[in-house]
Order: structure tokens, then C-alpha cells, then sequence
């Protein structure tokens, strides 16, 4: 099993110590980016879109709660479907009422939406103990409009900013998660970014707990090779 290297307290630290200026970088590297990001364009919504909550209907600038920013979460939830993506899930379990009330503290409101009904949200979210903000989108263009939701029938998928590696079957959609942002300003609502795939990872805490361990996510894409190995044997009820 690939695990790493014994080697005495100054051999390691040596190797620590190098590794301390690739991480410095990467700060540095992230900084520059989030600033870039911060320069992005934004662009007006114009469209109006109604929202289902638990006690009736909502605007997208009454999603912000009277907050400057909306962080919006794309769960994905076909309206079809009994619960809701387990990955989606899996990212949710992790949200606690801190974070939450820090964002307040920033004037930023974080929610979550789905295309499914507000029953189904509902039934879910109570089976999960979760009590932040869920808003379903069923009946609204907003998922498409947003590309969390493909539907040929609308307009040619994208994902990630990309044409839709892979076709979908006449007659069905596909939903994707992902996460969006929104600025308000007076009464004007802007949307100022969007992200995708591992995008999303930003917003997943265990994550971030685990690449600084030895043995990582413990998924197979990882190098080096054999960590996941590593764990299956010493928990026999381990599932990745």
C-alpha cells in the first residue's frame, strides 16, 4: 500500500519546508484569482422568476432577505425523483447555522433550490433535520436559464460553459449541480457569478479537511495510488 515514506524528524522537515513555499504560492496564486473574480462583469436580470417556499411565493430579490448578496446552491432534485442527489446531500449535511449567520454578518443570504416541488423539498429537508433556506423552481425557466438543468427541447445544453459532453435521450432532461451568485443594487438584481463540476468543491468543508490528510479523499483519481486501498482494509465498511 502506497502510505508515505518514514523518514527521521529533519529529513521531514526539510520536505515540509518545501513544500511550505509551493503552498505559499498557491495562496498568493488563489488571492489573485478571487480578485480577478471580484472584477468579473456582472450582468442584470431582467427576467422575472417565481420561487415556492414553505409559506408561498418569492421573487428572486426576495430570496436575498433584504441582503446586498445571494449565494444560491443548485440541488439537484428532479421533480420526478423521491430524494434529492446524494452528492448534492452529502454537500448540505455540511452547512450549520454558524455559516450561515457569518454570511449574515457579511450581508450575504445563503439558499438553496431545486426543481422540485415544495412538497418533496419539504418532505426531504425534514427527513435530513436541515433548516436553512430551500426554494423550489418547479414550474420556472430558472434551472434552464442558469444551465443546472439540460433540456434539448429548450435550448442546446451547456455545462460548465462548455457544449454537453454526452447526449440526452429525446424527451428527457439532465440535471448538474452548481452554485450562483447575485448582487443586489436598490431594486436591481445582478448576477455576477455561476460555477460547476469540482467548481463546487469551494463550497464542500470536508473537503478541505481531507487534502490536508495523508490519505486524502481516499478516491481512486488520487495520487499516489493505494490510499483508498488503504482504508477499505482497515474499515470493512468503508464506501467512497
Amino acid at each position: 500500500m502506497a502510505l508515505p515514506d518514514v523518514v527521521d524528524r529533519e529529513t521531514w522537515l526539510e520536505a515540509r519546508r518545501a513544500l511550505l513555499v509551493k503552498e505559499k504560492a498557491q495562496t498568493r496564486a488563489r488571492d489573485a484569482l478571487s480578485t480577478e473574480r471580484r472584477r468579473l462583469p456582472m450582468v442584470r436580470v431582467d427576467k422575472e422568476y417565481v420561487f415556492t417556499g414553505p409559506s408561498g411565493t418569492a421573487t428572486l430579490p426576495e430570496l436575498f432577505e433584504g441582503r446586498d448578496q445571494l449565494f444560491l446552491t443548485h440541488f439537484m432534485f428532479d421533480p420526478s425523483w423521491d430524494k434529492g442527489c446524494s452528492s448534492c446531500t452529502a454537500n448540505a449535511d455540511e452547512i450549520s447555522r454558524g455559516l450561515i449567520e457569518h454570511l449574515h454578518t457579511r450581508g450575504t443570504t445563503l439558499a438553496f433550490c431545486s426543481r422540485a416541488p415544495i412538497e418533496k423539498i419539504e418532505r426531504y429537508k425534514a427527513e435530513r433535520g436541515w433548516d436553512f433556506p430551500w426554494w423550489s423552481s418547479y414550474g420556472s425557466d430558472f434551472n434552464v436559464d442558469f444551465d443546472v438543468t439540460m433540456d434539448p427541447s429548450v435550448k442546446p445544453p451547456t455545462y460548465n460553459y462548455r457544449p454537453l459532453p454526452w447526449e440526452i435521450p429525446a424527451g428527457e432532461t439532465s440535471e448538474q449541480p452548481g452554485s450562483s451568485v447575485f448582487l443586489r443594487v436598490g431594486d436591481d438584481v445582478f448576477h455576477t457569478y455561476s460555477m460547476f463540476e469540482r467548481g463546487t468543491e469551494w463550497t464542500g468543508g470536508s473537503y478541505a479537511f481531507l487534502d490536508l490528510t495523508a490519505l486524502g479523499r481516499q478516491e481512486e483519481w488520487e495520487e499516489p495510488k493505494g490510499r483508498a486501498e488503504f482504508v477499505r482494509r482497515a474499515m470493512p465498511n468503508f464506501e467512497e
